[in-house]
């Protein structure tokens, strides 16, 4: 069976943790070979799934001055400096294994410029969108490009304005990477593991791992707008000098069980990194969303998303006084939850990995004609 090709993005959570789950869903009769610049960020990987650590295609790698005004970047891309010597090691590594393995797919978990230099290399590919404004030449070229579209994401969140040409060569995923199970149990017994009080309401903040980290000062606000309430910070926070201590906002900082501190939560706050989103959704614990800056207004498009449908409060910045942060958690709670759980299909993964082996098998089909012409 020919293999599958797959170049996954090393920054943040959600791309190694697709890409994971559609290799377990692939059957162990599909070889798949994943180009990434981190090979330790991946969950375990069943034994048809080989790992080639690439250099990075976005950090600086031996540059001089003069490279940097030397040739106009065109339209069409987006990161295309000269003179790195990474990317065409990357580039070479990649397009040698094509030329030797001729992958059935290859998808792209996300490169512009890879879905574009694949297609010239007359290899099938599956781009990976993302939310965000992305109508620029260099999005609409590797869509174009793509003989299909994977959404990890429910299609209730997709963006209205997407072209119709798009959307018939996309299929959606909700929850793809996210294990919904993980994320239950009984809030008491949770409680008493995490050491979170039982008689207490407890407010999540979740920091995306994509970021420098969620500023506390807001926090120390809605922790002063709700005293009641114990207030924990999981990930990396950033502190300013101006900020005073609350007593009931505690930072717990990176852990291992991110799940059980969601399913203890009675009230979530975060920003709109892609496995934070379906991992609060499958829940249906009120949220309030605050999205990141990224580029392409990636965060900010999907939590408009999310508001669109109702999963999730929104605020574009940070509630600055006591009473807005109030008049959003309320905003939050009065939200129907079964808005949020009907974001994660329960086999996300199994037909991902279907609608890829139909894909590849549909395009690589000979007609009746030429099936006589190769005998």
């Amino acid at each position: 069976m020919q293999p599958f090709g797959y170049f996954c993005h090393h920054q943040g959570r959600g791309h190694a943790e697709r890409c994971a789950a559609i290799a377990h869903a692939l059957p162990s009769s599909r070889p798949m070979t994943v180009f990434c610049a981190r090979a330790d960020i991946f969950p375990s990987l069943p034994r048809n799934v080989e790992v080639v650590e690439i250099p990075s295609l976005f950090e600086r790698t031996h540059p001089t001055p003069a490279m940097l005004d030397a040739a106009e970047t065109p339209e069409t891309m987006h990161c295309v400096p000269l003179g790195w010597r990474g990317v065409r090691e990357a580039v070479a590594a990649i397009t040698g294994w094509c030329a030797t393995a001729d992958p059935a797919l290859f998808v792209v978990d996300v490169s512009a410029e890879l879905c574009q230099l694949l297609r010239i290399a007359s290899v099938p590919v599956v781009a990976v969108v993302q939310h965000g404004r992305r109508d620029d030449p260099g999005h609409l070229m590797a869509y174009r490009s793509a003989s299909g579209i994977l959404a990890p994401y429910s299609q209730a969140l997709e963006q209205p304005e997407r072209p119709d040409w798009m959307r018939a060569k996309t299929a959606w995923f909700g929850g793809l990477g996210v294990e919904a199970a993980q994320h239950t149990g009984d809030p008491k017994t949770l409680r008493a593991r995490l050491g979170l009080p039982a008689d207490r309401p407890v407010h999540l903040v979740i920091a995306g791992g994509g970021g420098t980290g969620t500023p506390s000062a807001p926090l120390t606000m809605a922790a002063r707008a709700v005293p009641e309430a114990t207030w924990i910070t999981i990930g990396a926070v950033s502190s300013e000098w101006h900020e005073t201590g609350v007593g009931n906002l505690i930072h717990r900082g990176w852990v291992d069980n991110p799940g059980d501190y969601i399913a203890a939560a009675d009230l979530i706050v975060s920003s709109t990194g892609n496995t934070t989103v379906h991992s609060v959704a499958a829940t249906g614990t009120p949220w309030l969303v605050v999205p990141e800056w990224r580029y392409f207004d990636e965060q900010m498009h999907k939590a408009r998303a999310l508001a669109r449908c109702g999963a999730a409060a929104l605020r574009e910045t940070w509630p600055a006084a006591p009473a807005a942060w109030r008049e959003a958690l309320d905003e939050a709670r009065a939200l129907d939850p079964e808005n949020r759980r009907a974001l994660v299909g329960a086999d996300a993964a199994a037909e991902a990995a279907r609608w890829l082996d139909t894909l590849a098998a549909d395009l690589w089909r000979m007609d009746t004609l030429e099936m006589e012409a190769a005998e």
